[in-house]
């Protein structure tokens, strides 16, 4: 039966209580996620983003069972997340970023053998789809060799592997380049579009702007448990159609100086990020030919140099989503 929905989920609310104090306790509520619409297409390839703690993983350790949602609800492939885990589980696969989660004094060979009985995937089928899955993911001819001796882009991979031991129809993939060199990021980029050209549905969240521009459909911005904007990489970068960007490299920029760029009619926001011994400063304004004119006279008695403009991207719109709450 078709779906309408591959992944859909309301007012999805996660709230996690400790407790503080130690003569006078008590407990604090501290939410995760303050109430998550979603709605992912099947064979759509949806890309969340925001900062940490944002609610990224809480997110996927929800839809794929991981965790129980405090209220809202939450249905992959049709399926209640709460109320139908086994069925669901048969059906979706996960890959969490990082090396752990392999066994690495095992061969690559063997730790899919694990995951398969594990998954009480049937033998006859685990036999024929381990080998697919080491030639499709470049391992063929290290599966007999430890984990250990793998680089970290093939560990990835084969993490990547163990998740698609059962033929998922939804895939979800957290961070899974976090680490990575840019060749292997490059790569697993390359197998994961390969997968909903497939027809799989692929659910990803990521830190990278430039991956979430060049391979997904979608994109949601996560902020403080909160979604707080969703579309195409095009339609959110014409969030900022109107914003030049003009970043320049300084030594030693005090941060009284840096409010009073702040301030400057036109401009939305000053980044500072730290590089070795400066700062590079980026900010977005609307006439960036005024601003850098202005330059010399605003950063009087600094030294600065490097001084470029160029056009809005979408990591840009994504500094102004997440800071502007």
């Amino acid at each position: 039966m078709a779906i309408d929905a591959a992944i859909e989920t309301h007012g999805l609310k996660k709230t996690y209580r400790s407790v503080r104090g130690f003569l006078r306790r008590a407990r604090v509520d501290n939410s995760a996620l303050a109430g998550i619409d979603l709605e992912v297409a099947p064979g759509e390839l949806f890309g969340v983003l925001g900062p940490n703690g944002a609610g990224k993983t809480t997110t996927v350790k929800i839809l794929t069972t991981l965790l129980i949602p405090t209220s809202g609800s939450a249905r992959v492939l049709g399926h209640d997340v709460v109320h139908d885990v086994n069925t669901l589980r048969r059906r979706i696969g996960f890959v969490f970023g990082g090396e752990r989660g392999l066994y690495t004094r095992l061969n690559g060979y063997d730790n899919l053998r694990y995951f398969a009985d594990l998954y009480r995937i049937p033998p006859d089928v685990s036999r024929r789809r381990i080998p697919e899955l080491l030639e499709r993911l470049d391992l063929k001819g290290r599966e007999r060799d430890r984990v250990e001796t793998y680089s970290r882009g093939m560990k990835q991979r084969l993490h990547l592997a163990r998740g698609l031991l059962n033929d998922p129809e939804v895939l979800f993939l957290d961070e899974p380049t976090i680490g990575l060199d840019p060749v292997g990021a490059r790569e697993l980029r390359v197998l994961v579009r390969g997968l909903v050209e497939a027809g799989k549905t692929v659910f990803l969240t990521t830190h990278y702007m430039f991956e979430a521009d060049e391979i997904c459909d979608r994109i949601a911005v996560i902020n403080k448990g909160v979604i707080v904007a969703e579309g195409t990489p095009a339609s959110l970068k014409q969030g900022v159609a109107d914003v030049g960007v003009v970043e320049f490299e300084v030594e030693g920029m005090p941060d009284a100086r840096v409010e009073s760029l702040r301030a400057l009619d036109g401009v939305t926001s000053v980044v500072v990020t730290d590089r070795e011994l400066t700062q590079v400063v980026t900010m977005h304004c609307t006439r960036p030919g005024e601003l850098v004119s202005q330059l010399s006279q605003l950063l009087e008695g600094l030294r600065f140099r490097e001084v470029a403009v160029r056009e809005a991207t979408l990591e840009d719109a994504y500094v102004r989503l997440v800071t502007s709450r």
